[in-house]
Formats: structure tokens, C-alpha cells, sequence
């Protein structure tokens, strides 16, 4: 069974089960759901197509429906979920059916079971679908959702923690509304701490959702200045590279991306992250998984790298890593051509950028225009520097051969959406080539690998693209993305490069000015003059300058074509302004006039055909004239013949909007049914709860008249009561006398407490005073008994030393009697008399000694003596106070 009977049989069943709520069509409605389930159903949504557009309507309606069975409620958001296969298709259920709302009116009616499948189900579609999508916090069931995830998050069950912080993330993410509803709740601060708490969580998915709402919201208040002060970023830094390196998921690592990216918007943090020691080598990790073939993972790489480039400090640091160690080989690696990107030059920084330059069109063009970005933007600070490095120009040397591959294949052949496609990547590849041009030394080297055919042939295509092969099929653009205004942007960027090589290729300056004199070049140029763009016009105006002095310009037809811009864009203006006078339009009239006036214009065209065919035959001056005024006039034609397609288109748009309508009416519709359910509900318990009150009344009566029966008594008693308040008021004043007293003994008794409190610290004081002084009396004792001795010893030596003087003086005097006695004998002795006295010199000289330390080691003595007389009167004194002070504290108090 092909998809469209699928989908006519399960718009049927929805019809069925939404006209009679049987459990038969229960049963066929999931039936239908799970069948369709099982067809591809790639871009079905985003295909135009009225029969889905129909299932959807109702498939969301009945999702939305609480008394839908839970089951059949899941089978559906799984199949809407299926069908979100790609951006459009997201778009589409979040803006047009409002899935995002529905989704969030069923977790709010299953919010007492948070644990339940269809909840996490839920919750996993809708993280899902607000990924990148803005979501107001005036959209229906968005409080109630804000306020079951808040609670969620703050719960300890961990299978629902995690898609809850996604959901969270998501809503909070460049959301100012959502940010100012959940920053004004009451209970924001408990959700904070949790928050904190959670960034020791052993999960990385769930540190980096909790670190993006943080960033969301605390971002520039208190709290988040302390959590990514300088402190802490750079382990937020780590983390986050390391999450994004090492990471095993792409969700992670597309959270990882965005966070930092939000981080880069703020400049204090863009600055700490240049002063990052380790962002050239985190840099070249990330360069390493460009390396990989997972398209994802490749954009989101290439996105946090093009941020980075807006800041001025990390685009230098990018630079040096991206080119600096590519150096040595790139060169040599430049002449392969044929193998550029194998081998072992994958390791290289610089060259996993190239890699995905020549990404199929239909594969991963967003990775190719990324990369072609990005490596304008590092190129246009590296050729900025006051000097080029060989690095830089070797890379340029091997760059330029990819660039020029990109240039070419183009086939109008392949469709529309191929060109479109392809175009894009001519203007970025064009634009970087003009970036390179704008130095001598790469101008050079684009210079020898350009030549004039391939400028020319790109232009021939480009034009051929534009025109469709005939300039009376060309049509004005309706909006900046159309075809005509996305090659004529590549044919003038082309048109610029070519005036930028005119002086230095071969046949480039007469292949640029036979160009720009062309008819067929005036529509794209007449474009970027007429352009809302201020790029275009400045390289619209450029080339108009190089084109204007040319003999054979077309400047009247140049005139003619900007004018009927201007008239297309004021009559846009126009119906966008009646817009219900254009849904009125009859669509045959419409028909009639576009065909009647295709009519025309081709027999317009076989009449200047004929003409010029006889007028080859006869040589006529103003043949040149007549033709320029057919042309003009067949300009006008175009542009009414492009108006009128532009009336059908309008009239399609109406249509769309109309079933768009119808589709919301429908969802407003069940909306409004399910509230009435609720408030019929409510209505009920509000009946109940009067009923709960009437009985509550008549029992409140009989407690008032029980209450009269005990005031009675109260009063009785209160007259008794009145006699002991009187005795109550006598004690009350002898008890305040005796309080009186109470409170002056007891002050007394507190400074009397203060006092022995200071005279124990003082005693206790002097104690420890007096323990010193002790210890240093017993030292000095025991120094001087060492001194005692020592004079003691001293004395015995000079006693001794006495003594043999004095018999030595003895020996002398015999000696000298002997002298007398005995002259002759002097002259034999005169040698041992010299002798003598030589000793007997040394012998006074040491007793001089001897008597000089006597005399220093009495005066020591009598230092010593001195010193512990007054130690012994100190002692005396201490002993004498310590004696007193124990007398009076022996003293009542």
C-alpha cells in the first residue's frame, strides 16, 4: 500500500474515532497510526501537500484530547515524532499545529504520574521539537510545564531528571520571557541550589544541561558571577572541551557547543578564555574531529569555531594553531592534487577544515559553507598581519586547488534547490578567493592557478541560470533566497574576481569588460543596486563604475531593469498591504491574464524575430534602437508576467494560510472543549464543597448557643477571678520588693565575683612569676658552685706555682754565695745561670698570668654574690605579697 492510501485511510480513521469513541475505532485509529508508522516519511510535512497537512490536524487534536486512552495517545506522538525528521518539519509542528502546546497539556494531565512512559515520552518529543525554537511563556499549558519541570528537576528520581533539564535548557535558551517568568517565581531559589548540586553529578549530560540553564539564567547576576568567575571558568573550560573531545553522545556535545557559544556572548568570559593555557591544544582536539564523517558533529564543531572567531583574541590563537603546524609539508602536499586529503595529512590541523570543502551539495552543504566561512575569517586576519608567514602561504598553495574544484559542475539540469545549493557555495568560494586576493603574495599565487576560461565559463553558467537560457523567462525575486537573486549574487561576486585578476591573468581583463557590456548581466546588477543589502550595492556600484565608460554598456536598459525593480518591490509592498483584496482575486482571471499575456509576449518575440531576419537583408542604421526599445518593452512584459505569477503565488499563500486557520481553529476548538470538560469539573466539586459548607453551618449554630451557656458561667467565674487578681496584686508588689533586694545581692554578689576572679588571675600570675624565678635561682646556684670550684682549683695552681718560686729563690741565693765563694767557678757555671733566668723569666711571666685571671675570676664572684642577693630579695618580696594575698582571701566575703 503506497503512502497516499496510508494516508487517506488513516484520515478516515481519525474522522471515524473522532464521530463515535468506540473501542472498534480505538482499534482501527491505531491500527492506521502504527501503519503509517512503519512508511518513510521523510519531508512529508515540508512537502506542501494537503492530505498530511489533514492527518496532522487531527492526529494533534486527538492527542491533545484527555479522555484519548494513554495508548493510542502514545502510538500518535510517536508518529509526530517520526514525521519531525528534519528542521521544516519541526518548524511546522511547533508553529503551525502548536504540537510543543498539545504535548504540554497532556504531561500536565498526567503531572501526578511524572514516571509513567507516556510522560518521558512527552517529554522527549518536546525537547525535541524546542531545540533551537523559540517558545513564549504565554503559550498555553507553558506555566504548567515550566512548574512540573521545576519540580521534576527537584525530585530524586533520576529516570526523569534528565529529559526534564534537556526540556528546561531548551526553554530558557535566548528566551527572555521564559527567563523573567521563572526568575520572578517564588521557589527559584531551592531550584538554583539544586542546580548547583547537580554539577557534581556523575553523569556529564546532566552537568552540561545544568550548566546551560545556569548560564541562562544567572548569567549576569550574582549567582552566576560566582559560578564563572575566574575561579572556576577555566575548569568550566576543561570540562566542557573534554565533554566535546571525549563525549559519546552528539546530543551531549551539541549542548557542549551551544554552552560555551552562550558563554562567548559575554566579554568578561571571552576574555578569560583567551588567557586559557590550554585553549591551542583543546583547538587542535576539536580540528581533530572534523577528521570524523558525522556531518552532526562536523557543524557543531565548525559553529563553536566561527564563534570563537568573533572574538578578536581567539581568532589570532585559531590562526596560529590552524596554520602554524601545517607548515612543513603543505607545500609539496599542494602539488597532489589528485590525493590531497589522504594519508597522513589528516593529521594536520589546517587540512581537516579542507576536507569538508568538497562535501557532496546534497549531503553536508551546511559543513561546506561553515568551513569556506571559517577559513575566510581566519585567512582575513592571517593576510591582515604586517607580514605574511610561509605557513599561511604555503597553506594557501595547497588550498587553492580544492577551491578551484568547487567552481565547477555546474548543471541547471539537476533542479532548482541543486542550484540554489551550489550557488551558495560559488558566492563563499568566490568571497574567499577575494579575501586572498587582497595581498600581493596570495594575489600571486590565486593569479597562476585562475585562469580566464573558467571565470568566463562560470559566468556563462551562472547567466545561463539567471535567464534560462532567454531573457524573457527571467523573473523578479521574491525574497532574498530565491534563485535569480542567489546566482545573480555568485555572478557579480564572480564579476568582482575577475576585475580584481584583470592586470595579472591572461585574457582576464578583455574577458571581464566583454562580460560586463553583455545584456544578459544587467538583470543581476540591477538587483544589487536595487538591493535592501549594503555588501551588494557597494559591488553592484563597483562593478557599475568598471562598466559605465564602456562603449556598448546597456545603461538604458540598466535604467529600465532598476525601474521595474523598484515598481515590482512597491507593488509587493502594496499587496502585502491588501492582502484580503488579493484572497478575493478570482484565481481564473488571474489564469486568463497570465496566459494572455505569455500569449503576447511570445508573439512579440516571433514578430522581432521575423523583423530582424529582414533586416539582415537590408542595412539599416537604427536597427540597434528599435531593438533596444523591443527589449525595454518586452522587459515591461516580463515584469506584468511576473507580477501575475506573483498574484497566484499570493493567492496560494491564502489558501495555505486559510487551511493554517482552519487547522488552529480545529486545535482552539478541542482547546476549548477540554476546558469546558475542566470547568464542568470544577463546577462539580465547587457543588460539592457547598453542600461540605451547609453542613459545616448548621453545626457552627449549635457550637453559638453552647457557646452563650458557657459565658454565662465565664462571667461567674470571672468575677471570682477578679477577688484573687486583687490578692494576685498585693503578692505581686511584695514580690517585687523582695526582687528589689534580690537583684542588689546579687550584683553585689557579682562583683564580688568579678573581684575574686581578677585576684585569683593575679595570684595565679605571681604564682608562675615566682615558679620562673625559681628555676632561674637554681640555675644561677648551680653556676655559681661551677665558679667556685673553678676558683678553688685555680688557687691550689697558684699556691703550687708559689711554692716553687720560692725554692727557686732559695737555690738562687745559695747559688749566688756560691758565686761569691766560687769566682772562678762562675765563669764554668755562666752558661746554666743564663739558663735559669730564662726560665725563671717564663716562670714570672706565668704567675703574672695567673694573678690577672685571679683577679678577673674574683671579680666574677662578686658579680655572682651581687646578683643573688637581689634574687634573694626578690624572693623575700614575693613570698611576703603571696603570703598577704592568702591572708585576705582567707578573709568572708
Amino acid at each position: 500500500m503506497d503512502t497516499t492510501t496510508r494516508l487517506k485511510s488513516l484520515l478516515l480513521a481519525v474522522q471515524q474515532y473522532r464521530g463515535s469513541r468506540t473501542a472498534q475505532n480505538a482499534a482501527h485509529l491505531q491500527e492506521q497510526v502504527e501503519g503509517v508508522s512503519g512508511l518513510k516519511c521523510d519531508q512529508l510535512l515540508s512537502s506542501g501537500q494537503v492530505l498530511p497537512r489533514e492527518c496532522v490536524s487531527g492526529l494533534v487534536e486527538l492527542a491533545g484530547d484527555p479522555y484519548t486512552s494513554p495508548t493510542l495517545t502514545s502510538s500518535i506522538i510517536s508518529l509526530l515524532s517520526q514525521l519531525a525528521c528534519d528542521d521544516d518539519s519541526r518548524e511546522i509542528l511547533h508553529s503551525i499545529y502548536n504540537l510543543s502546546s498539545t504535548l504540554a497539556s497532556v504531561i500536565h494531565c498526567h503531572s501526578t504520574t511524572p514516571g509513567e512512559p507516556l510522560v518521558l515520552q512527552c517529554l522527549q518529543v518536546l525537547q525535541k521539537l524546542t531545540y533551537n525554537a523559540r517558545i513564549f511563556q504565554s503559550t498555553n499549558y507553558i506555566h504548567e510545564l515550566i512548574a512540573f519541570l521545576m519540580t521534576n528537576i527537584q525530585s530524586h528520581n533520576d529516570n526523569i531528571i534528565m529529559p526534564c533539564l534537556g526540556l528546561m535548557a531548551n526553554l530558557c535558551r535566548d528566551n527572555h520571557s521564559v527567563q523573567s517568568y521563572i526568575k520572578s517565581l517564588d521557589n527559584v531559589k531551592p531550584f538554583y541550589r539544586t542546580l548547583i548540586n547537580f554539577l557534581a553529578h556523575n553523569s556529564l549530560t546532566v552537568v552540561i544541561f545544568t550548566l546551560s540553564i545556569l548560564a541562562s539564567l544567572t548569567l549576569n547576576e550574582r549567582v552566576g558571577e560566582k559560578l564563572f568567575d575566574a575561579k572556576n571558568i577555566h575548569q568550566t573550560f576543561q570540562l566542557v572541551f573534554n565533554i566535546i573531545v571525549n563525549g559519546d553522545g552528539t546530543v551531549t556535545r551539541k549542548y557542549s557547543v551551544d554552552l560555551l557559544v552562550d558563554l562567548l556572548k559575554n566579554p568578561k568570559i571571552a576574555d578569560y578564555l583567551t588567557r586559557y593555557e590550554h585553549f591551542s591544544a583543546c583547538v587542535s582536539q576539536l580540528l581533530g574531529l572534523l577528521q570524523s564523517k558525522d556531518p552532526d558533529s562536523a557543524a557543531k564543531v565548525l559553529e563553536l569555531l566561527l564563534a570563537m572567531c568573533s572574538v578578536s583574541g581567539l581568532r589570532l590563537l585559531l590562526c596560529e594553531v590552524v596554520f602554524k603546524p601545517a607548515g612543513p609539508r603543505l607545500r609539496a602536499a599542494g602539488r597532489r592534487q589528485g590525493g590531497g586529503l589522504d594519508g597522513g595529512r589528516k593529521a594536520e590541523s589546517g587540512l581537516a577544515l579542507v576536507q569538508w570543502l568538497s562535501s557532496p551539495v546534497e549531503g553536508a552543504e551546511s559543513c561546506s559553507l561553515q568551513a569556506l566561512q571559517l577559513l575566510k575569517e581566519l585567512l582575513e586576519e592571517a593576510l591582515g598581519a604586517e607580514s605574511v608567514s610561509e605557513c599561511v602561504l604555503s597553506f594557501v598553495e595547497m588550498l587553492l586547488p580544492v577551491l578551484l574544484g568547487l567552481l565547477r559542475d555546474l548543471d541547471p539540469a539537476q533542479g532548482d534547490v541543486h542550484l540554489r545549493k551550489h550557488c551558495h557555495r560559488i558566492t563563499h568560494v568566490t568571497s574567499l578567493l577575494l579575501i586572498l586576493c587582497a595581498e600581493d603574495s596570495t594575489r600571486s599565487l590565486v593569479s597562476h592557478h585562475v585562469s580566464a576560461q573558467l571565470c568566463l565559463s562560470q559566468v556563462e553558467s551562472l547567466l545561463s541560470c539567471c535567464h534560462g537560457n532567454s531573457p524573457l523567462t527571467c523573473h523578479l525575486p521574491s525574497s532574498d533566497n530565491d534563485l535569480s537573486q542567489v546566482c545573480a549574487e555568485a555572478l557579480l561576486t564572480t564579476l568582482e574576481l575577475m576585475s580584481k585578476l584583470r592586470q595579472q591573468v591572461k585574457d582576464m581583463e578583455t574577458s571581464f569588460y566583454r562580460m560586463l557590456q553583455d545584456q544578459r548581466t544587467v538583470m543581476p546588477l540591477s538587483l544589487a543596486l536595487t538591493s535592501h543589502h549594503r555588501k551588494h550595492v557597494q559591488t553592484g556600484l563597483c562593478l557599475l563604475f568598471e562598466a559605465s565608460p564602456l562603449p556598448d554598456f546597456p545603461s538604458l536598459v540598466l535604467g529600465e531593469s532598476m525601474a521595474a525593480n523598484n515598481a515590482y518591490r512597491q507593488k509587493e509592498a502594496e499587496l502585502s498591504v491588501r492582502h484580503v483584496a488579493v484572497q478575493e482575486f478570482p484565481p481564473s482571471s488571474v489564469m486568463d491574464s497570465a496566459s494572455g499575456s505569455s500569449k503576447s509576449v511570445h508573439n512579440l518575440a516571433e514578430t522581432i524575430q521575423n523583423t530582424l531576419e529582414l533586416r539582415e537583408q537590408v542595412n539599416h542604421s537604427h536597427v540597434s534602437e528599435i531593438i533596444d526599445v523591443y527589449e525595454q518593452k518586452l522587459s515591461v512584459f516580463a515584469s506584468e508576467e511576473s507580477r501575475l505569477q506573483d498574484l497566484l503565488k499570493a493567492k496560494a499563500v491564502a489558501l495555505f494560510e486559510a487551511e493554517r486557520l482552519i487547522a488552529q481553529y480545529r486545535f482552539k476548538q478541542a482547546q476549548a472543549e477540554a476546558e469546558a470538560r475542566k470547568l464542568g469539573s470544577l463546577l462539580k466539586e465547587a457543588e460539592r464543597g457547598r453542600e461540605d459548607l451547609q453542613g459545616e453551618l448548621s453545626g457552627q449554630v449549635l457550637e453559638v448557643e453552647r457557646s452563650k451557656t458557657d459565658m454565662a458561667e465565664l462571667l461567674q467565674h470571672n468575677a471570682k477571678l477578679q477577688k484573687d487578681s486583687e490578692e494576685h496584686q498585693a503578692l505581686k508588689g511584695a514580690y517585687n520588693a523582695l526582687l528589689h533586694r534580690f537583684n542588689e545581692s546579687e550584683r553585689l554578689l557579682k562583683e564580688l565575683q568579678t573581684a575574686h576572679i581578677s585576684l585569683t588571675k593575679q595570684n595565679d600570675t605571681l604564682r608562675k612569676n615566682h615558679e620562673a624565678l625559681q628555676l632561674q635561682h637554681e640555675k644561677m646556684a648551680s653556676v655559681l658552685e661551677e665558679r667556685d670550684e673553678e676558683i678553688r682549683s685555680l688557687r691550689s695552681d697558684l699556691q703550687q706555682k708559689s711554692s716553687e718560686i720560692t725554692g727557686l729563690r732559695g737555690e738562687l741565693q745559695a747559688e749566688e754565695e756560691k758565686v761569691k765563694e766560687k769566682d772562678q767557678e762562675k765563669r764554668d757555671l755562666e752558661e746554666m745561670v743564663d739558663v735559669l733566668r730564662e726560665e725563671l723569666n717564663k716562670t714570672e711571666q706565668a704567675r703574672k698570668d695567673l694573678s690577672i685571671k685571679v683577679s678577673s675570676l674574683e671579680l666574677q664572684k662578686n658579680q655572682l654574690e651581687t646578683k643573688l642577693n637581689k634574687h634573694a630579695t626578690m624572693i623575700a618580696m614575693i613570698h611576703n605579697l603571696s603570703s598577704g594575698k592568702m591572708k585576705n582571701e582567707s578573709l568572708p566575703l
